[in-house]
C-alpha cells in the first residue's frame, strides 16, 4: 500500500516535469492513452456486448476519469502537488460525511472545515483557478466513488474500470493531437508522460489489487489517507515545493479527519451486513422450525 501511494504520488511529480512542454492537458492525454492500453490488457473488456444500462455507469466513469485527473494536474501545476492531493482528498471524505448524522461525523466536518481554509486562505502568492481546479478534482473522485459501485455490480472484475479508462483515451485522442500540434513535444516530455501513466495508473492499479487481497478493505481505505501527507513529501523533495507550518497542520488535520471518517462508515457498514446476516439466519431458522413442527 505504501508503494502504491508512492508511485502514485512521484508519478505526478514526474508529470510535472512536462507541464513547460506540454502543459498539463498534454501529460493526461498521454497518460489516458498509457492508462487506456493498460488497464484494456488487465480487464479485456467486450465493449460490443456491454448493454446500455451497463453503458450509462460506465460512460460517466469515462467522464469523471478525463476530468478528474486534467483538473488534478492542473492543480498541482498551479498551486503544488502537496496542496492539489490534499483538496482532491476532501472528495472522499465528502462521501464518508454526506448523509450522516452521527456526532462523531459532524466533528470530522467541523475539523475539516477550517483546515481547508487554512490551506486557501488568501495570500499574495495565492493561485485561485488552481484551488478551483483542486475542488473540482475532488468532486469528480467523490463522483468516482460513487459511480464505481455502480460498475462494479454491472460488470465483474476490472471490466468496468477498462471500459471506462478505454473511452477515456480515446476521447483524448483529438484533444491531445491538437495539444501536442501547438505545444511540440520534446522526447523527454514523452517520456516523463509515459513515466507519470505507469507510476499514476498501472502500478497503483495492479498493487491495490494484490493489497485488498490481503488486508481489509476497511484499513485499506484508511491507509490512502496518508496520499496527501506523501504528496506533500514528494512535492518538497523532488519538486522543491516548500509547504508553511499551517499548510502541514491542516494536511494533518484534514487526513485525520478522512481517517476517522473512513473508519466510521466501515464499521456502519459492517454492523448492517451483520445485522443482515443475523437476520437472514433468523428467517432460516425459524423455517426449519416451522418445517420440523408440521
Amino acid at each position: 500500500m505504501l508503494t502504491s501511494g508512492l508511485s502514485n504520488q512521484i508519478g505526478a511529480s514526474v508529470a510535472a516535469q512536462a507541464f513547460p512542454v506540454i502543459g498539463p492537458v498534454g501529460v493526461v492525454a498521454v497518460r489516458q492513452w498509457m492508462a487506456a492500453v493498460v488497464l484494456f490488457a488487465i480487464g479485456r473488456p467486450r465493449l460490443h456486448k456491454l448493454t446500455a444500462r451497463q453503458w450509462r455507469p460506465v460512460l460517466g466513469l469515462a467522464l469523471v476519469f478525463a476530468v478528474m485527473n486534467v483538473s488534478l494536474y492542473t492543480a498541482i501545476d498551479r498551486v503544488g502537488l502537496g496542496l492539489a492531493v490534499t483538496l482532491e482528498f476532501l472528495g472522499p471524505l465528502a462521501v464518508a460525511l454526506l448523509g450522516s448524522r452521527r456526532v462523531i461525523d459532524l466533528i470530522c466536518a467541523l475539523a475539516a472545515a477550517p483546515a481547508v481554509l487554512v490551506l486557501t486562505r488568501p495570500q499574495a502568492s495565492t493561485d485561485y483557478f488552481g484551488i478551483a481546479a483542486g475542488l473540482l478534482a475532488a468532486a469528480c473522485w467523490a463522483c468516482y466513488i460513487l459511480l464505481n459501485r455502480t460498475v462494479g455490480r454491472e460488470l465483474p472484475g476490472a471490466t468496468g474500470a477498462a471500459a471506462a479508462a478505454t473511452v477515456s483515451g480515446l476521447a483524448y485522442v483529438p484533444v491531445g493531437i491538437v495539444v501536442l500540434h501547438h505545444h511540440p513535444p520534446t522526447a523527454a516530455a514523452i517520456a516523463y508522460a509515459l513515466t507519470s501513466g505507469v507510476l499514476s495508473s498501472a502500478v497503483p492499479f495492479l498493487l491495490d489489487l494484490l493489497a485488498l487481497r490481503r488486508v481489509p478493505a476497511q484499513f485499506f481505505g484508511v491507509f490512502m489517507s496518508i496520499n496527501p501527507v506523501l504528496a506533500a513529501m514528494v512535492g518538497y523533495v523532488v519538486l522543491r515545493q516548500h509547504l508553511a507550518v499551517p499548510d502541514w497542520i491542516a494536511i494533518g488535520v484534514i487526513v485525520a479527519a478522512n481517517c476517522v471518517a473512513v473508519t466510521c462508515v466501515a464499521k456502519r457498514a459492517g454492523r448492517r451486513a451483520t445485522s443482515r446476516t443475523g437476520s437472514s439466519r433468523g428467517v432460516r431458522a425459524s423455517s426449519r422450525r416451522a418445517g420440523q413442527t408440521g
